[in-house]
């Protein structure tokens, strides 16, 4: 198979993030420039429960199509025995959070769509590509391409794929579409019609930071997110619990041979409107697959090891560093949840402590957000 152009691996390198299961090192190099500048405004201590918001304060009103999350203190990262736990993802550490409001779904394309109709706002997919933005996030000397390919576009999966040579040549299953975004998510020729309850997807971080700033709320943290996704079920692997084995009747995922074959025995192929699975024990939906989540936490793969050293975090806001070392000419935030795409052949990423980076000028079709409302 041939190898991909010096455009295609421009344009992966830049907005590439899929859910993969990469042969990453279970050992984490320590004597490297390691990233040791901590959260310096929060310092090791023990929170005290009884001074964590965890009722709804009475004068508030709970906003339309939110939920409450009660203020809790919980382990954050990998469960034990979790058997797909990436280092990313380790240690677990302590952390607690003061309660908040949080969608109960994610932004769906109606929302977005009145958002949009209201402000005039025009996302990143469908503005021109600035080449003097886009290059400082590449290796240097890279060459520029013609504009006939820096043109405005996002991300799309290949739906018709029948084999692959290896699951490492992500470039494979993926496809620089110029023309898609939010309103035409598989390109030109394609549209929303019918589908305004499906999650809004080619959104990067500006846009979901602009719609959430529009709606009076904020995007959430790692931590907040987690909380979220736990619900009254601290500890599980799961939003659900451990159970693996109800995967199927629980998220929107990959079912078959990624990326070839994808069986629906959950009922849907690729992307699902949103409440098409059973909520958790929050009455939140999607918090497992169907498609990826923002945070506004920086990715750092090595913040983990940090977090655990600062004792228990109050409210953390994960790191003020980006590094990714696969990516590491891009500044990344964190995303959550996993998507229509994940199997655990190649990922397993419907886990509540699975957690990857992402460019924030670029979407994809299986990344959306939701939003949260704090109230502290």
């Amino acid at each position: 198979m041939l190898k991909l152009s010096i455009y295609a691996i421009l344009f992966f390198s830049l907005f590439f993030y899929s859910c993969k299961n990469e042969e990453e090192k279970r050992e984490l190099k320590t004597n490297e420039s390691k990233d040791t500048e901590l959260q310096t405004s929060q310092k090791s201590n023990t929170v005290n429960p009884e001074d964590l918001l965890k009722q709804q304060p009475e004068e508030i009103e709970t906003p339309e199509g939110m939920v409450w999350v009660s203020g809790v203190k919980f382990t954050m990262g990998a469960s034990e025995g979790d058997p797909y736990a990436l280092p990313r993802e380790k240690p677990a550490h302590p952390v607690a959070v003061d309660g908040f409001f949080i969608d109960q779904t994610e932004v769906t394309n109606a929302q977005f769509k009145k958002f949009t109709a209201e402000t005039g706002y025009v996302t990143v997919a469908e503005r021109p590509i600035d080449w003097e933005q886009m290059k400082k996030q590449l290796p240097p000397g890279t060459p520029k391409p013609p504009d006939s390919v820096l043109q405005p576009g996002s991300l799309i999966f290949k739906k018709e794929l029948e084999n692959i040579a290896n699951l490492n040549d992500y470039g494979q299953w993926w496809e620089w579409k110029t023309g898609a975004d939010w309103k035409h998510p598989q390109g030109p020729q394609s549209d929303i019609e019918g589908k305004d309850n499906y999650p809004v997807v080619h959104i990067a971080y500006e846009d979901a930071l602009a719609y959430a700033s529009w709606a009076g709320r904020d995007l959430p943290t790692e931590a907040e997110w987690e909380a979220a996704a736990h619900g009254k079920l601290h500890g599980g692997i799961y939003t659900w619990g451990d159970d693996e084995s109800k995967l199927n009747k629980e998220a929107n995922t990959w079912q078959g041979e990624f990326p070839v074959k994808n069986i629906p025995e959950d009922g849907y192929k690729y992307a699902a409107p949103v409440k098409s699975f059973p909520s958790n024990s929050l009455n939140l939906y999607d918090m497992a697959g169907n498609v990826w989540e923002f945070t506004k936490d920086n990715f750092n793969t090595r913040y983990y090891q940090d977090a655990l050293q600062q004792g228990e975090l109050l409210n953390p806001k994960g790191s003020t560093t980006y590094f990714n070392e696969d990516n590491p000419y891009q500044k990344e935030k964190v995303i959550k949840g996993g998507s229509f795409l994940c199997n655990k052949s190649y990922c397993a990423s419907y886990r509540i402590s699975s957690r990857m980076g992402t460019s924030m000028d670029s979407g994809t079709d299986h990344l959306g957000f939701r939003t949260v409302k704090r109230v502290k």
